[in-house]
């Protein structure tokens, strides 16, 4: 799909907009340390972390929704992690210099993330960052892979799918954009989980670095203004 200039930009949370992996680490160590379990090197639980709570649950403790005590461990989890989310989470390099262009631009932005309600906006509060739609994994019956959170966004922003670029880190987000008929773009910086790699994800395009954005942005506006 062909990146034409968009009205709007959509982006995942965890990986692509936001380094969370530092908080989310640190909140399975402290679990991990409950248990009666050493630290888990950073290096090793950064890829997991867009996987979510289960996603590093099952890293970290090798336990699976199926098991008897999953329910208890999650909620712990989440509430150590709530405890300190934003300790030493901050945007990745460039990408608060793309949201102040884009609202320069009153280009509308977005995320669209799996993670709860809850924490996103708490988190999106501590960042202060103010975007124009929010979609979080508990907010619809279906998250990500499912592409109903990127047309609910769409439905609020009142434009056509077609028009807006989503960036994420993970395969579910270009599933999800694809399946969404939105525009995809693949960030390498992410918390790429090593399933596969990012150029079998089908998006339509994959970047290096944030600050690629708004070149791309920058093209796409330069072709549309000499079409």
């Amino acid at each position: 799909m062909p990146l034409t200039a968009p009205q709007a930009i959509l982006f995942d949370l965890d990986g692509t907009l936001a380094d969370t992996a530092p908080d989310m680490a640190a909140a399975l160590n402290r679990l991990r340390a409950e248990q009666g379990l050493g630290a888990m090197p950073f290096n090793e639980i950064r890829p997991h972390v867009s996987n979510g709570a289960r996603g590093l649950l099952a890293l970290g403790l090798d336990i699976g929704p199926e098991a008897e005590e999953y329910e208890r461990l999650h909620k712990r989890y989440l509430k150590l992690y709530a405890q300190d989310l934003a300790v030493h989470t901050s945007l990745f390099p460039g990408l608060d210099a793309l949201i102040e262009s884009l609202e320069e631009r009153a280009l509308p932005w977005g995320v669209v993330t799996n993670k709860p309600n809850r924490l996103t906006h708490r988190l999106l509060d501590a960042l202060d960052l103010a975007p124009a739609v929010v979609v979080c994994g508990d907010d619809l019956s279906r998250a990500k892979p499912h592409p109903d959170p990127l047309l609910f966004a769409a439905g609020k922003l009142r434009l056509t799918p077609a028009s807006i670029w989503y960036i994420g880190d993970h395969e579910r987000d270009i599933i999800a954009g694809n399946a969404a008929h939105m525009p995809t773009i693949a960030g390498r910086w992410g918390y790429l989980d090593g399933e596969r790699p990012i150029e079998q994800w089908g998006a339509s395009m994959v970047i290096e670095h944030p600050e690629e954005i708004a070149d791309l942005l920058n093209q796409a506006e330069r072709q549309e203004a000499n079409a």
